[in-house]
């Protein structure tokens, strides 16, 4: 019988979980998950002026480094013995210009023919396989704050705007797929604002500052997105951001967009009255 069939556990509970904290509240998610699925062992990365001191209380140790000591993340993991581990959390674009990269990153960069976060990322994935650590997906522990399909906050949306919310959902698909970023801005059946480097936020800004209210923020998932290590988020600020910006609805990718603390985002944008929709 299939039910019989015993699924091999993703990892021994007793064997040690490395987590890459970048900033926010993403990485203290994920340590928090894991620490509830019966994971004791976390040994943590973290980077200076990133990442939330909190992580030191969830973790057994870490290493605070800089952007780009790739051979203090490879030492330190190996030292603790870890085999898997998981990437939580970005990095502000200010300290990505503010690169200080070690021999070991500077080699690795040098055998990019493109630069970019997805290259840059995917690069790091390797070297950690190389040295028999396995990147597991940036969502693993965080399964229940994944966006379901459908209306999940706020007041629910009407009729007639379905068809901005297919609109605006073939525009962002389309920048994604030219990789220039995953959200965009859209009123009446024109895209007010494209994310590119700034992010979501700022994008957010200026389509609500051309729309002067009723616009809708669509973000979704690139065509080839690496879930180890790039997974689209909206948050608490996200939803603050929107309130400020006259941005009445937003919609996610469904099964494919992270909602962090996803409890407490859904009241604030029943709150503020801001629709949050899975789509599709």
């Amino acid at each position: 019988m299939i039910d019989n069939i015993q699924k091999k556990p993703l990892f021994d509970l007793d064997y040690p979980l490395g987590i890459i904290a970048g900033r926010g509240v993403y990485p203290l998610l994920v340590a928090e998950g894991a620490k509830k699925a019966g994971i004791e062992k976390i040994f943590s990365v973290c980077f200076i002026s990133e990442t939330d001191p909190k992580m030191e209380s969830l973790s057994a140790s870490v290493e605070w480094i800089r952007v780009g000591q790739l051979s203090r993340m490879l030492h330190f993991f190996k030292k603790n013995e870890v085999k898997k581990a998981i990437m939580a959390g970005g990095i502000a674009p200010s300290h990505l210009f503010e690169l200080r990269p070690d021999i070991k990153t500077i080699l690795l960069i040098a055998k990019l023919k493109e630069r970019n976060a997805h290259t840059l990322f995917g690069a790091v994935a390797g070297e950690l396989e190389k040295n028999g650590v396995l990147l597991l997906k940036a969502t693993t522990f965080l399964e229940d704050q994944l966006v379901p399909s459908g209306h999940f906050g706020g007041p629910p949306i009407k009729k007639r705007i379905w068809g901005d919310v297919e609109f605006g959902f073939k525009m962002a698909k389309e920048i994604a797929r030219l990789d220039i970023g995953q959200s965009v801005v859209v009123k009446n059946g024109t895209v007010l604002s494209v994310e590119a480097f700034e992010g979501t936020d700022e994008t957010m800004k200026r389509g609500g500052e051309l729309a002067k209210g009723g616009a809708m923020l669509v973000k979704v998932s690139k065509p080839d997105q690496d879930f180890r290590f790039d997974v689209p988020v909206i948050g608490l600020k996200t939803i603050e951001t929107a309130s400020r910006n006259g941005i009445g609805i937003i919609v996610c990718e469904s099964l494919k967009t992270l909602v962090l603390e996803k409890q407490k985002v859904i009241e604030m944008a029943n709150l503020e009255k801001i629709s949050l929709v899975g789509f599709p």
